[in-house]
């Protein structure tokens, strides 16, 4: 591929709108070198490896806007095609842009007693082909984890309070074009937990200072065909306007209940067999309760999730309340893609190679040990290595036969205004739509503001997530016909009035290979890896869970992710850090001071193998 993460990846519009030509037209990668089996000895045999990505299918694009003339009309401030780098270019490339890129404050804290304080820093210059890196005002004023003190449950503010609808801005489809690299489009729809394991990983790392984040604002919840706001927080509750006085001390109590529901096995005792949504029927709480506390807080199935699990989902939302905000979650600014290209960068610091548009024609496996001992490219160059990670797309269909996969049903829209307007336009919001049939999943909802550099202004970015039932355009058109308006500016009637319109759409299915035992590939050599795309879960605790596991495998002595070392505690060797090793330049007419700042971006390749092995 031309960009960095996979499935995990996010594209300008433009770049979406490749990316849909490409997955519609699914071409084979073909042979640049067919001498390449020259390379294999006598003692080998080849493990061919996918020609095709299969991961994603039925992905269906609809302009629902002003469809005036876009033909001629190009991205502003398009930027050329990035070259291919060789070996010693990336790192040097990599190493240059941690240089002239002043380090960003992390927009978490090192240690979780240490206090949040407010600090500004220029975002980091992006990996992805075509990022837009120029830092608008919007972005300066908008608000960050790091820039919000750690609220205590029950002092978080007031939510914001809901206004009549405005009449939003009329968007044409050559505007969005136009301003086609302000959008960041994510392929896969996830939110951080505020306590989950990323954060973790991302602070420990040190990796956290690449990123930026910005609060969830609003929780929401659709009932009886209106969205509304969904008090979690002590303030939330007391300052709700939706709920009675005698639904607040419910809530409450059940809320204060689920904190420590371990040590008061007495209260659940005989239900652990029944659904949670069994479970809320037996306390004492409204119907309006119960939904808020199945779809919105727990956010489980109403059909197949255990009063355990139920309770567990509970307790883990409210402990994330508080840490950087009133609700659980951050989202990155701009997108969840950014998150791969994070760790990236952090490993091409200290000698890590990226090599897109690189293709693997198939993985050399020694036929007396059964070990993978090189891959040989399309290029025809054999690459030797000790272990081999994997992701699972690449893997061919004999390997796979005995592979089930599960499937994700996706949507992105582009609308003109919010899901439930109130007197601040910069909202980022979660939505659990109900199921609309029995037997359906619940649909996960994720709205964002222009704010979080996810799409131009006066537009919102919507995603839409649920695991497949069918087609995604079957699984999610009928939540997006209750929540939006999908006629045009002319066909619309009167009760659409009030909705978002819809002036942009995608559908598409993608492959979810979590959770896969190792045993189901057949004849994967022992020190080959397999990792797996996204899964349907909100959170991102599945992959780094996997990681650490896959890594442990290899290194069972080493730290997972250990955070990179000081730069005054880097100890450099002349010799193995001479120009022709290391592969650039080293001279003292040419090689800068290290600094405080700069001074892990100077480490080698050699030094950093040594420092961190693995």
């Amino acid at each position: 591929r031309n960009y960095y993460g996979g499935n995990w990846a996010s594209f300008s519009f433009s770049g979406l709108l490749s990316w849909i030509k490409e997955n519609q037209e699914k071409t084979e990668i073909c042979d640049d070198h067919e001498d390449w089996r020259k390379l294999i000895l006598e003692n080998e045999e080849v493990l061919s490896l996918s020609k095709k990505d299969k991961t994603i299918q039925h992905v269906e694009n609809f302009c629902f806007g002003n469809q005036d003339s876009a033909e001629d009309v190009e991205e502003a401030g398009a930027l050329p095609k990035l070259p291919v780098f060789g070996a010693s270019d990336a790192y040097q490339a990599a190493q240059e842009s941690e240089k002239e890129c002043p380090s960003m404050e992390s927009a978490l804290p090192e240690a979780e007693s240490q206090e949040l304080e407010k600090t500004t820093g220029t975002e980091p210059a992006s990996a992805e082909e075509g990022k837009d890196t120029e830092m608008t005002s919007e972005s300066q004023s908008c608000s960050t984890a790091l820039g919000e003190s750690t609220l205590e449950l029950g002092k978080a503010e007031a939510a914001p309070s809901e206004v009549p609808a405005q009449e939003p801005k009329k968007i044409t489809y050559s505007q969005i074009v136009r301003e086609g690299r302000r959008f960041n489009i994510d392929l896969v729809s996830k939110l951080l937990y505020s306590r989950g394991l990323l954060i973790d990983l991302l602070i420990k790392s040190n990796v956290s200072r690449y990123a930026e984040f910005k609060n969830v604002t609003q929780i929401l919840a659709f009932r009886e065909g209106k969205v509304e706001q969904v008090p979690c927080s002590r303030a939330d509750v007391f300052n709700s306007q939706q709920l009675t006085m005698v639904e607040k001390r419910m809530l409450m109590k059940f809320l204060t209940f689920c904190l420590d529901y371990d040590q008061h096995p007495d209260e659940y005792q005989g239900h652990e067999n029944s659904t949670f949504a069994q479970f809320l029927r037996t306390q004492k709480l409204t119907p309006s309760l119960q939904h808020f506390i199945l779809h919105s807080i727990a956010m489980v199935s109403e059909t197949e999730s255990s009063t355990l699990e139920g309770l567990q989902a509970t307790k883990k939302f409210l402990q994330c309340l508080g840490r950087y905000g009133n609700t659980p979650f951050l989202f990155p600014l701009y997108g969840q893609g950014e998150i791969p290209q994070c760790f990236c960068r952090m490993c091409a610091v200290f000698g890590g190679i990226y090599c897109l548009r690189h293709p693997v024609q198939c993985l050399v496996v020694d036929k007396e040990s059964g070990r993978c001992k090189a891959v040989v490219d399309r290029f025809g160059q054999r690459i030797s290595a000790n272990y081999f990670i994997v992701e699972d797309s690449y893997l061919s269909e004999k390997i796979c036969m005995n592979v089930c996969y599960r499937q994700i049903s996706r949507a992105v829209l582009i609308t003109d205004q919010s899901v439930l307007n109130t007197d601040s336009e910069q909202q980022v919001s979660i939505l659990t739509a109900p199921p609309v049939d029995p037997g359906k999943p619940a649909v996960c909802v994720i709205e964002l503001c222009s704010s979080t550099m996810t799409c131009m202004k006066d537009t919102y970015l919507v995603h839409l997530t649920c695991p497949s039932t069918k087609t995604a355009r079957e699984d999610l058109e009928p939540v997006v016909q209750k929540l939006f308006n999908l006629n045009t500016e002319k066909e619309t009637e009167n009760e659409e009035l009030d909705k978002p319109r819809v002036l942009w759409a995608v559908y598409f299915n993608m492959r979810d290979s979590s959770g896969i035992d190792r045993n189901s590939y057949d004849g994967l050599p022992s020190n080959v890896y397999v990792c797996s795309g996204p899964d349907s879960a909100l959170g991102n605790d599945c992959a780094v869970k996997q990681a650490e596991t896959i890594f442990q495998e290899m290194f069972p002595t080493e730290e997972f992710c250990p955070p990179p070392p000081n730069p005054e505690d880097i100890i450099y060797d002349e010799d193995e850090i001479a120009p022709e090793e290391s592969g650039f330049d080293n001279s003292p007419e040419t090689k800068p001071e290290p600094s405080t700042e700069e001074g892990s971006s100077e480490v080698s390749t050699a030094a950093s193998k040594e420092d961190n092995e693995g």
